[in-house]
């Protein structure tokens, strides 16, 4: 049965795609399951990093079943089964501890738009990208056209979107998608993850939330966010409170 696990490793989140028999291809089902586990990863502060990864070593994502939306009518097709995967990544996109996706094979459609969610990705050699969906005749809907822009050359982009060429692991990491090319591409992302553990984690959040805000990943809520933060550590936020409760005129100190 298709799945989406959550398996804690200390303060590294695992996140492991389960469907190797469609070459880990997401269901409905796997949808919600990653929309539930973002949720619990985001409350719990043990957790400081995510890694996601697949069962296999074929594929780490081919897309979306498509036995998952080829009986969907096109109100459905578009208002549920697009709106709702673009929501659950964009969901892993702003998670605000730090993720990596682990490519131990291909990534394709919405597999490659999954890994864009990501912060950084390990790649191994034999994997590919690709956006095949024009092939089926649909388009990306999982932010294949908008997110991908952001991470990729425009050539490149459509090279696979357009064209339907496949991208190989040298190229991807020529231009800056991947971190890097490892023959065990696990092994390097745990490398990985054990320094960034050891890292601040408010400083980490708050750096990843300044990032995204310079390249218009949710750029308003982001702002909102940090002076949110900021103002939250003020002596008049906590006049303001203190006078709420007490039912009296707030005497702000200004600090």
């Amino acid at each position: 049965m298709s799945a989406v696990h959550l398996i804690p490793r200390g303060a590294i989140a695992e996140l492991r795609l389960d469907n190797p028999a469609k070459m880990n291809a997401f269901t409905v089902g796997m949808l919600d399951a990653l929309a539930g586990h973002l949720d619990k990863i985001e409350r719990d502060r043990s957790i400081a990093a995510v890694m996601l990864t697949a069962e296999g070593d074929r594929a780490f994502c081919t897309g979306a079943d498509i036995n998952g939306w080829g009986d969907l009518s096109p109100a459905e097709f578009a208002r549920h089964w697009v709106r709702d995967g673009h929501r659950i990544f964009d969901r892993l996109a702003r998670l605000s501890k730090p993720t990596l996706a682990v490519l131990n094979g291909h990534a394709f459609g919405g597999g490659l738009e999954l890994a864009a969610a990501c912060d950084i990705r390990v790649m191994a050699p034999k994997a590919t990208l690709a956006l095949p969906e024009a092939g089926v005749g649909i388009v990306p809907g999982w932010s294949g056209t908008q997110r991908l822009a952001r991470l990729l050359p425009e050539p490149i982009l459509k090279e696979m979107a357009l064209f339907g060429r496949r991208i190989s692991a040298e190229r991807a990491f020529a231009v800056g998608f991947v971190a890097e090319v490892a023959e065990d591409p696990r092994a390097a992302a745990e490398t990985i993850l054990e320094r960034a553990v050891t890292l601040s984690p408010r400083a980490v959040e708050i750096t990843k939330s300044m990032i995204h805000a310079a390249r218009d990943e949710d750029r308003g809520a982001m702002i909102e966010a940090l002076g949110s933060a900021a103002i939250a550590a003020t002596e008049d936020r906590d006049e303001g409170v203190a006078s709420f409760r007490e039912k009296r005129k707030p005497q702000f100190p200004g600090t």
